[in-house]
C-alpha cells in the first residue's frame, strides 16, 4: 500500500509541475514578463495547496481508497487541455494551470491512507518514504523538455495523461484502506473546524510553509533563476534543477527516520539552520561552481528532511481521525509557502536584475522558523516536561494534542 500510494503521489506530482520546465520557453515564445511567467508556474501550486484543505477531509471521510483513483482522473483532464489545445496563449495557459493544481492535492490523499497503516513509532519514516513522491517533480524536470525538442509541446502532456490514466485503473482495483480505519461521523465543516482548534495544525503549517515552500519555490523557480542569473541553457538549468529534487526528495525519508530516532524538533532546527546559511551565502551571488551548487545542493538537503520532520510532527500529535484534515491545512500551508517566492523573486529581479534580496527574504523567514521551532514548537512537543522519545510519542499519539 505505501509503495502503491508513493507511486500514485509521483505520478501526481510529474503532472502538477510539468508547466515549470517550460517557463522560459512560453516567456519567449508569448513574449511574457517576469512576473508573467511567475504566475504561470505558480498558480498550479496556489490551486494545489488550497484544495489540499477539502481533499484532505474528504480522504478522513471516504479513505486513499476512493480518492487516489478520483484525483488521479480528474488530473488527466487540464493535462490533455494543455497538450492539446491550452498553450497558445497566457490565459489559456493559466486556466490549465488553474486545473492542473488538482494533480497537488494527492499529498493531502497520501499522508493519512499511509498514517493508518503504520504504527506510531514508524510513522516518520513511513510518511517520509510516501513524501519522496514529490520526486514526480524531477521526472517532469528531467523529461518535459528534451520531449518538446525531440517531438512537440503536446507530447509530454500525452505521456502524462496516459501514465495518470493508468494509474487510477490500477489504484482502483489493488488500493486497500487500513482495517480499524477511524470514519469520522461529523460534518465536513464540523471536522474543519475541530481541525483549526488544534495546535499541532498551525505549528506545522508555519513549518511546512517553510521547509516544504521553498521546495516548491526552487522546484518551480529554479530554471528561470539559473537562466537568468547565471546564464545557463534552459536544458542544462532543467538538468540542474532536477538535481535539487532528486536531493530534497531523498533527504525526507531521511528526515522523517531522524525524527523517528531524535525526535522532530531537533531535525527541524537543524535542516532550518542549514537553510538560513545556505540562502545567506546565495544572496551574494557567487559562482555557480562550486559555491553556488554547494549551497543550492544543501538548502535542498535541509528543505528535504525538514518537511519529513514535519510530518513526523504531525503523525505525533495528531489524532487518528483528523490526519487527513490537519494534512489537507497543512500541505495548504506548504503549498502556499511556495506560491509566494516566485513571484517575489520575479518581481524583484524585473526591478533591480538581482535575486539578492530575495534570497535574503528566505534567510530572515528560516531564521524566524528555526526561532519558533526552538521555543513554541519544543514546548508543545514536550508539554508537561515528557520527553520526546518512541516510548511518549506512543503514549502522545493515542491521546490528546497540544
Amino acid at each position: 500500500m505505501l509503495a502503491l500510494a508513493t507511486v500514485g503521489f509521483a505520478v501526481n506530482f510529474w503532472a502538477w509541475a510539468l508547466l515549470s520546465p517550460l517557463g522560459p520557453r512560453f516567456k519567449d515564445g508569448l513574449d511574457l514578463s517576469s512576473f508573467e511567467q511567475s504566475l504561470l508556474v505558480a498558480v498550479p501550486v496556489v490551486v494545489g495547496s488550497l484544495g489540499r484543505i477539502p481533499v484532505g477531509a474528504l480522504t478522513d471521510r471516504f479513505g486513499g481508497r476512493a480518492m487516489f483513483p478520483i484525483v488521479s482522473a480528474a488530473t488527466t483532464v487540464p493535462v490533455l487541455y494543455l497538450g492539446l489545445a491550452g498553450h497558445s496563449s497566457l490565459a489559456a495557459l493559466l486556466l490549465g494551470g488553474f486545473f492542473l493544481g488538482i494533480g497537488g492535492t494527492t499529498f493531502a490523499v497520501g499522508v493519512p491512507f499511509v498514517n493508518a497503516w503504520f504504527p506510531p513509532e514508524r510513522r516518520g519514516l513511513a510518511i517520509g518514504v510516501f513524501g519522496a513522491g514529490m520526486g514526480g517533480t524531477a521526472i517532469s524536470a528531467l523529461t518535459t523538455v528534451k520531449l518538446v525538442d525531440a517531438n512537440s509541446t503536446a507530447t509530454p502532456f500525452l505521456i502524462t495523461a496516459a501514465v495518470l490514466a493508468a494509474y487510477a485503473v490500477v489504484a482502483a482495483l489493488l488500493l486497500r484502506d487500513a482495517p480499524g480505519r477511524t470514519v469520522p461521523t461529523e460534518s465536513l465543516v464540523r471536522r474543519l473546524a475541530a481541525t483549526a482548534r488544534l495546535g499541532i495544525t498551525w505549528q506545522a503549517s508555519a513549518l511546512y510553509a517553510v521547509a516544504f515552500g521553498g521546495y516548491v519555490a526552487f522546484s518551480v523557480y529554479l530554471p528561470t533563476y539559473l537562466k537568468s542569473g547565471y546564464g545557463l541553457t534552459q536544458a542544462d538549468a532543467a538538468n540542474r534543477m532536477a538535481g535539487f529534487v532528486l536531493l530534497a526528495v531523498a533527504m525526507r525519508p531521511v528526515g522523517g527516520w531522524l525524527s523517528d530516532r531524535l525526535g522532530p524538533v531537533r531535525v527541524l532546527a537543524g535542516s532550518l539552520a542549514v537553510v538560513v546559511a545556505g540562502a545567506v551565502v546565495q544572496s551574494f551571488t557567487p559562482p555557480l561552481a562550486p559555491v553556488g551548487t554547494i549551497a543550492f545542493l544543501t538548502m535542498a538537503a535541509a528543505l528535504g528532511a525538514g518537511s519529513g520532520a514535519t510530518f513526523a510532527l504531525v503523525a505525533l500529535l495528531t489524532p487518528a481521525s483528523q490526519v487527513g484534515s490537519v494534512t489537507g491545512v497543512v500541505g495548504a500551508a506548504g503549498g502556499l509557502g511556495g506560491f509566494l517566492p516566485p513571484l517575489v523573486m520575479g518581481a524583484l529581479y524585473g526591478e533591480y536584475g538581482t535575486y539578492a534580496a530575495g534570497l535574503a527574504l528566505l534567510a530572515i523567514v528560516a531564521a524566524a522558523a528555526l526561532a519558533y521551532t526552538l521555543t513554541g514548537v519544543r514546548a508543545a512537543v514536550h508539554g508537561g516536561g515528557a520527553p520526546c522519545s518512541a516510548q511518549g510519542r506512543r503514549h502522545r499519539t493515542a491521546g490528546t494534542p497540544v
